[in-house]
């Protein structure tokens, strides 16, 4: 199994002492109370108050600057303390936070993170095993009733979808940079975005380059979304779309001379199966000189160990929420089903954005 050196280190020599195995063991079974605990001492304010004191603050004075009772207050302290986000000195009683409370605070990813977790994954999460088992999302009933995440995207509760989003956002719009630099490091007029969700992608394309045209396909729902997203906006009338389910069977793509076809964050939305199915179509349209572009996060090349943390789990948000039987896949998994179905992968860009990769393939 091919692994990043930091994901070698981690994966496969134990590191942990007998004592400490058996905490990490308690910590795991407690889990869901200790993430609602942190995401609340984020969320009430008491996290950020303990930070910007200077000396520290007691129970007492967390009860009276943030108005939760001095009960609420010792059960989530103690709580906290507990789980590593606070520390104590035992003279003073006065509370401090530790490394892992200032990254709660402060890292824009577990932020992202810990948001998605709560409106989106925590209920439904309670049917991992029935999802597992049946292969459906057997949580998705706790949002809405819909097949799949993806028809529901544009009906989802407001919290819910402001976090679905910026969970979507975040971990692509870092990549961006990057990805139209190797793109148009090519003659590129016309590009397909595969996928194209909000239309965040097309509208960054057109921005950076003033000649190219887009193509979004997607789903009737997402194509109406990101109409009204890309509304007045400056690279509007250089954007088209192309509502399309890939999954029904007689569909394709457009036909065209493309330059490029783009697929972010979306083959991982499918199963192996479905995915060499949507690479064919792509295969169908694409040109001598067409280049088709896969960016997806693979767990087995990250360079930090966290990363694959993130990606591993978010595997269990396919399988519960979104459609049953897609993941983060290991990169093996698509060089694999990308020779299948007869197309050769030219290069591959790691490192990009937040974790992320790129394919370069061609006939």
């Amino acid at each position: 199994m091919n692994l990043f050196p930091a994901l070698e280190r981690a994966y496969t020599k134990e590191s942990l002492s007998a004592r400490e195995a058996q905490r990490m063991a308690e910590y795991i079974a407690w889990a869901p109370l200790i993430f609602q605990t942190a995401r609340v001492m984020v969320k009430s304010g008491i996290l950020q108050l303990i930070r910007d004191s200077a000396e520290g603050l007691t129970a007492g004075e967390i009860a009276e600057s943030s108005g939760y009772s001095i009960y609420a207050v010792k059960v989530l302290t103690e709580a906290s303390l507990s789980a590593g986000i606070i520390l104590v000195d035992k003279e003073s009683s006065r509370f401090t936070i530790s490394k892992t409370g200032w990254f709660l605070l402060t890292d824009e990813a577990t932020r992202v993170n810990m948001d998605f977790n709560h409106s989106v994954n925590y209920r439904g999460m309670y049917h991992l095993e029935e999802a597992l088992k049946e292969g459906r999302p057997a949580g998705l009933k706790s949002l809405g009733d819909w097949p799949t995440i993806y028809q529901g995207l544009s009906q989802l509760p407001p919290d819910a979808q402001r976090d679905w989003f910026a969970f979507d956002h975040f971990y692509s719009d870092h990549s961006f940079s990057s990805a139209l630099k190797l793109i148009f490091s090519k003659k590129c007029s016309r590009i397909m975005d595969v996928g194209g969700n909000t239309g965040r992608f097309a509208l960054k394309c057109t921005e950076y380059n003033p000649d190219v045209k887009v193509t979004v396909v997607d789903l009737p729902g997402q194509i109406e979304m990101m109409k009204r997203a890309i509304s007045g906006s400056v690279g509007e009338s250089r954007i088209e779309a192309f509502p399309a389910d890939l999954l029904k069977s007689g569909s394709k793509l457009p036909q065209g001379e493309w330059d490029a076809i783009w697929m972010s964050q979306f083959l991982d939305c499918f199963s192996i199966e479905e995915i060499a199915s949507i690479l064919s179509k792509a295969k169908e349209v694409m040109g001598s000189k067409s280049t088709l572009y896969i960016m997806e996060t693979f767990w087995d090349r990250q360079k930090y160990e966290p990363a694959s943390l993130c990606l591993t789990m978010t595997s269990l948000y396919f399988t519960v929420m979104a459609n049953g039987n897609s993941k983060m896949y290991h990169s093996d998994d698509f060089l694999s089903v990308i020779e299948s179905v007869g197309l050769k992968v030219a290069a591959i860009h790691d490192g990009l954005g937040h974790g992320h990769s790129i394919m370069e393939v061609t006939l």
